[in-house]
Order: structure tokens, then C-alpha cells, then sequence
């Protein structure tokens, strides 16, 4: 029996044999051409190390906090904090960028629970820019048609007055550092589907968020959207020496005053008019026959006559 088995195992590696050089034969070796112009495809390493540390002062409305998660669902390359204390300084923000190795700052301030302030920074050597945040509408207000991969690179599109005014200039370049995605990081999408459109109208900076659809250019707005109003411009981070400060700047509570002092100033006609209309008419004894005559034109209409009124809108029945 094992003779037999030795035999059969050597008649299967020779009829095995014959099958792979039946095969070598038909294979056909093609040269090593490519034959597309592109250059191949390389991993490349992450070199642009920007990390961008977004949070907020305890105390924020549910929508400041909305608009804050959108701000870091744009930015793969954020990274977030608990909320610190309103009665802290600015300047412990530095030191969280710091244990959190970030070098950009997204710091979002609430005052009074009606006012919205942004601090953009680049820590620790600044700039630093103070922006009063107006005209919110998150993601979920919205509701609109438009949607993006999470974790895609945006393309960044700013107004041609941001490269003729200085201060102008100076956000544009903080924009693009906090805004811009690095290239191959690990949480992003290697291709671009979405637009970050900074507009300046009115001395103000408006921020959209665009869909790319087709690629004819058809855009669909995504959000969050809301308004910069600029303040101040710092030459270190959350302080320092005064860069630019806007002169159309008007804070919240001024501006709440002036509608005030509008709605008082109504009043204050409204009850002028009527006591210039009691002193204009005529009081005193001497004065009590003035309108004695004053209704003889009065017409009574035949409908709302009544007694012997009734005998002088006679009329005939034939």
C-alpha cells in the first residue's frame, strides 16, 4: 500500500508541473507604461500642524452654543474645552491653548445673555481680533437644502475689499490660518465640497456656508450664517496694543438706549401735541356764545331724523 500511494502523489506533481508551464506560456507580460499624464498618487505627511481650540464662557444661550458645535463640525482640525468661568481673564485662554498645543483660538464671550462677542487668535504671539456676533442662524433654524461630508476641506472665498484695506488684509490672513483645513490631516476628506464666503457689506464681515452641487458651479446654501461686526484689532493675543479700532462700531447697549430714547420721544409729542391743544381752546365766560351759530349748515340725513325734525324731510308719495 504505501508504494502505491508514492506513485500516486509523484503522477500528481508531474501532471501539476505540466499545468504551470502550459500556463507560463499563455501569459502575456505588458510593459510598464502608464498611460495618463497625471503623476502618481503619493501619501504625503502631514506638515501644516494648525490645531484651532474653540470654546466658550459659562452662561451662553442655547443658540450661541448651537452655533458654536457648527463652527467645530466645519473644523476637523478643532478641538474643544469646557466652558470657563465668566469672571476669568482672556489672557487663561492663552494658557488652555497651550496645554491643549493649539496655536488659533475661537473664543466665544456672552454678555447680559443677549450679547454674543468673538475673539479669533493666534496664540501666543497674536494677532487678535474682537467681533461682535450678530444676525445667528444655526443649522438647525435653517433647514437647508444644501449638505457636505463631514470632515471635508472647504474653499475659502473672501470679498476684493479684503486685499485693499490693511485691517482687512490682517483678518483675511487670520481667516485662512482658523478656517483653513490643513492638507492630509487625519480627520478630514481628501477633496473639497463646500465654500466658507466671507463678504464685507455695511463695514461688516458676512459669513455663508455653500454647498458645491454640480460641477458647473451651482452652489446650495448649507449654514450656519451670521454677521462680524469688527471692534478692535490687537498686536498680541486677547490684548495688547491697539492695531484698529472701527469708528462705526456701536455697542448693544447704546444702540438699545437710542431705541428708548426714540419710544420717549413719541410720547413726549404725543402729550405735547395734546396740551398745546387744550390751551388753544377758549375758556372763560367771555367766550361762551362764540359757537352759538355753529351748527346752522348742520345736514341731517332723512334717515337719522327724528322728532319734529322729521316734518321738514317731508316727501311727496305720488
Amino acid at each position: 500500500m504505501g508504494k502505491v500511494a508514492k506513485k500516486r502523489r509523484s503522477l500528481a506533481a508531474e501532471a501539476k508541473n505540466r499545468n504551470n508551464e502550459s500556463n507560463e506560456t499563455n501569459v502575456v507580460v505588458l510593459d510598464a507604461v502608464r498611460y495618463s499624464d497625471e503623476p502618481p498618487l503619493k501619501r504625503n505627511k502631514w506638515i501644516n500642524k494648525q490645531r484651532v481650540l474653540v470654546l466658550a464662557t459659562r452662561g451662553i444661550t442655547y443658540r450661541d452654543r448651537h452655533l458654536m458645535n457648527n463652527i467645530k463640525q466645519l473644523l476637523p482640525h478643532s478641538k474643544s474645552e469646557p466652558k470657563m468661568e465668566s469672571k476669568d481673564s482672556t489672557l487663561v485662554v492663552n494658557e488652555i491653548c497651550e496645554i491643549k498645543n493649539c496655536n488659533k483660538c475661537l473664543f466665544f464671550e456672552n454678555r447680559k445673555r443677549k450679547d454674543l462677542y468673538m475673539w479669533a487668535s493666534n496664540v501666543p504671539n497674536g494677532p487678535s481680533a474682537k467681533f461682535l456676533v450678530e444676525n445667528i442662524h444655526t443649522m438647525q433654524e435653517m433647514r437647508m437644502t444644501g449638505n457636505c461630508l463631514k470632515g471635508s476641506r472647504p474653499l475659502l472665498s473672501f470679498d476684493p475689499l479684503f486685499d485693499k484695506q490693511i485691517h482687512y488684509s490682517l483678518l483675511k490672513e487670520l481667516f485662512v490660518q482658523i478656517f483653513g483645513v490643513p492638507n492630509n490631516h487625519p480627520k478630514s476628506q481628501p477633496f473639497y465640497d463646500h465654500v466658507l464666503t466671507f463678504n464685507i457689506l455695511e463695514n461688516k464681515i458676512w459669513f455663508r456656508n455653500y454647498q458645491i452641487v454640480e460641477e458647473d458651479g451651482s452652489l446650495s446654501e448649507i449654514g450656519p450664517r451670521f454677521v462680524l461686526n469688527p471692534i478692535k484689532i490687537f498686536d498680541s493675543s486677547f490684548g495688547g496694543r491697539i492695531l484698529y479700532s472701527n469708528p462705526h462700531y456701536v455697542s448693544p447697549n447704546r444702540h438699545r438706549r437710542e431705541l428708548r430714547n426714540n419710544t420717549s420721544d413719541k410720547y413726549k409729542d404725543k402729550y405735547s401735541a395734546k396740551k398745546s391743544k387744550e390751551l388753544r381752546q377758549p375758556l372763560g365766560t367771555a367766550y361762551v356764545d362764540v359757537d352759538q351759530y355753529d351748527d346752522i349748515f348742520d345736514t341731517i340725513a332723512p334717515e337719522k331724523a327724528k322728532g319734529m325734525a322729521k316734518n321738514v324731510f317731508q316727501r311727496n308719495k305720488s
